[in-house]
C-alpha cells in the first residue's frame, strides 16, 4: 500500500531540523517532500536586496541536499502560491500540506488564499508557529492585551518555559518516477540562481548561508563570543563581538529553540557576573526580536505608517539631495558614511551603526524614516520587516518606546564606539592617513577633505538637532506631540 503524502511548504524555515511544522508532518507519513514556492508577489517588489536573495537561494540548494540525503526531495515552484501550491498538491494526490506560519501581514493574507484553494479540493491544512519560542497572543499584559513597550514584554517572555529544540526529521520516501514526471508538468523547476531571477549579487555574503552554517556558528559564539556580548557588541570594528546569525535567523536556517538551548547552556557555564551579563544580554535581544514579531502581528498598520498618530503629519523635509548623500555613505559625517559604505558594499551594518544612521537621516537630515527602512531592505542580507520596521520607527521616535525623542551625535557616538577610527578607516580608505580624531570628532579640515576627495558635512549637527526641535515642538503646540526629549550621546 502506497503511503499518504504530506508536502510541507517552507518559507522561513529553511532547515530539517527544530522544525516544528516539518517534524509534525514526518509524524504522520514517512512520504514526506518540501515545497518551497518563489512568490511572484514578493519578488516583483522594489524592496528585495540581491545579497538576501543570493544568501536564500544557497540555503535552498543546502536545504535540497538535505532532503536528498534523507531520501526524499525539496520541490521548487516560481507561480502564485495560491494558485500554484494547490495545483501541486491535487496533481500528486497529497493528503496535506503542512507550514509554519509569520507575522507579516502580506503572508497572512497569502496562507489564508491558499488555505481556503486547498480545502476547497479537500486537501488537509495544518499550520504551525515555529518562528518565536512564544507565538502571539501567549505573551500578554494582565489584561490580555498585546505589550507596546519591551521591558514589561521582556519580563513576562523571560519568566516563560522555553520548548527544546527538535532533532533532525527521520529518513523520508521521496516521490515516484511517475510523481516526479508530474510535478514538472505542474510547474515544478530546477533551482534558479539569482541572476535568473533578475538579481545581481557578485561579492562574498556577509554571512555563510545554510544550516550546517548556522549551526556552526551558533556553537562557536556560544563557546566563546557570547560571555563577551555585552562588553564587545557595540564596537563596530570588533568583527567577533555579535553572533552574526541575523540572516539564519530571518531564513530559518537555525531554529529558535536551538538557539535558546545553546544560551541556556553558556549561562550554565558562567563563571563570573560579567559572563552572565553577556548572555543574558543576547537572550535580551531574541526578545526583543520577538517583540518587534509580536508588535507586527497584533499591530499590522505598522508595516505602512508609524504607530505613534502624531509622527503621521510630521513635516519631513525630505531633501532628495541629501538623502543620495547618505544612501552613498557621502555625508561628511565619517562614522555615518562608513557605516552606508559597509552596507552598500557587504549587505550588512553592525546595529550600533543601524542607529547612528538611522537617527541621522531622521534628526539631521529630517528625512522620513520610511525612506531609510526602505533602503535597508534593499541592501540588507538579513533584511526582516518586523526586525527592520521597528528598528527604524525606535530610531524615529514614531514606535513603541516610553522614550520616544532619542537624538544620536555621530561625533559622541564615534568617540565611544570606534575610538581610534579602525571602523571609519576600514570603510572609508580615502580618510586612512587622516589623524583619528579628525575621523572621530568629524571635524577634519577643509583643505584635508579637499585633498582626499572626501565631502565636508553636508548640514551642521548642532543646527539640524535645534531645528528638529523645533518642529517638534510646533507639532506638540498643534496638539499633535506629546513627548519631550530624550538626548542620547549628545553634549
Amino acid at each position: 500500500m502506497a503511503e499518504s503524502l504530506i508536502l510541507f511548504w517552507h518559507r522561513r524555515d529553511l532547515r530539517v531540523s527544530d522544525n516544528l511544522g516539518l517534524t509534525a508532518a514526518r509524524k504522520v507519513t514517512p512520504k514526506v517532500v518540501g515545497l518551497f514556492c518563489l512568490d511572484p508577489q514578493i519578488l516583483q517588489r522594489d524592496d528585495i536586496a540581491p545579497a538576501r536573495m543570493a544568501y536564500m537561494l544557497a540555503t535552498l540548494q543546502e536545504l535540497q541536499q538535505h532532503y536528498a540525503r534523507l531520501g526524499s526531495q525539496l520541490l521548487i515552484l516560481h507561480q502564485e502560491p495560491s494558485q500554484g501550491i494547490p495545483a501541486l498538491a491535487k496533481a500528486l494526490g497529497a493528503l496535506a500540506v503542512y507550514w509554519n506560519l509569520d507575522v507579516e501581514p502580506y503572508s497572512q493574507q497569502r496562507d489564508a488564499a491558499v488555505k481556503t484553494a486547498l480545502k476547497t479540493l479537500g486537501v488537509e491544512v495544518k499550520t504551525f508557529w515555529d518562528q518565536l519560542l512564544h507565538p502571539p497572543g501567549q505573551v500578554v499584559t494582565g489584561g490580555g492585551k498585546p505589550y507596546t513597550v519591551y521591558t514589561p514584554f521582556w519580563k513576562n517572555w523571560s519568566r516563560k518555559p522555553k520548548a527544546a529544540p527538535l532533532p533532525e526529521i527521520e529518513p523520508t520516501i521521496s516521490l515516484t518516477w511517475p510523481e516526479t514526471e508530474t510535478a514538472k508538468e505542474v510547474g515544478v523547476i530546477p533551482p534558479p540562481t539569482a541572476k535568473d531571477l533578475g538579481y545581481i549579487w557578485d561579492r562574498p555574503l556577509a554571512m555563510p548561508p545554510g544550516q550546517k552554517a548556522a549551526q556552526a556558528m551558533l556553537d562557536e559564539f556560544c563557546r566563546l563570543g557570547i560571555f563577551e556580548y555585552e562588553v564587545r557588541r557595540n564596537f563596530p570594528a570588533d568583527t567577533g563581538g555579535t553572533s552574526m546569525l541575523s540572516a539564519a535567523l530571518k531564513f530559518g536556517a537555525v531554529g529558535i529553540r536551538s538557539c535558546w538551548e545553546a544560551a541556556e547552556r553558556a549561562w550554565e557555564q558562567c563563571r563570573s557576573d560579567e559572563e552572565r551579563l553577556g548572555v543574558r544580554t543576547w537572550q535580551q535581544e531574541l526578545a526583543w526580536r520577538e517583540f518587534y514579531q509580536n508588535v507586527m502581528y497584533h499591530f499590522p498598520e505598522l508595516a505602512d505608517g508609524p504607530y505613534r498618530a502624531q509622527w503621521k503629519d510630521f513635516p519631513w523635509e525630505n531633501n532628495q539631495i541629501h538623502f543620495q548623500a547618505w544612501c552613498e555613505g557621502r555625508t561628511g559625517y565619517p562614522m555615518v558614511d562608513a557605516a552606508m559604505r559597509q552596507l552598500n558594499d557587504t549587505g550588512w551594518m553592525h546595529n550600533r551603526c543601524r542607529m547612528i544612521v538611522a537617527s541621522f537621516l531622521t534628526k539631521d537630515l529630517m528625512i522620513d524614516w520610511r525612506w531609510g527602512e526602505k533602503y535597508f531592505m534593499q541592501n540588507l542580507i538579513d533584511g526582516d520587516l518586523s526586525a527592520n520596521n521597528g528598528g527604524w520607527q525606535w530610531s524615529a521616535s514614531s514606535g513603541m518606546d516610553p522614550k520616544p525623542i532619542r537624538m544620536f551625535n555621530p561625533a559622541a557616538q564615534a568617540k565611544k564606539f570606534d575610538p581610534e577610527a579602525e571602523y571609519i578607516r576600514r570603510w572609508l580608505p580615502e580618510l586612512e592617513g587622516v589623524d583619528e580624531e579628525y575621523l572621530v570628532t568629524g571635524k577634519i579640515p577643509e583643505a584635508i577633505c579637499a585633498e582626499c576627495g572626501y565631502p565636508m558635512p553636508i548640514v551642521d549637527h548642532n543646527k539640524q538637532q535645534r531645528r528638529f526641535k523645533e518642529l517638534y515642538q510646533r507639532q506638540k503646540a498643534k496638539g499633535l506631540a506629546d513627548s519631550e526629549f530624550t538626548l542620547t550621546d549628545d553634549e
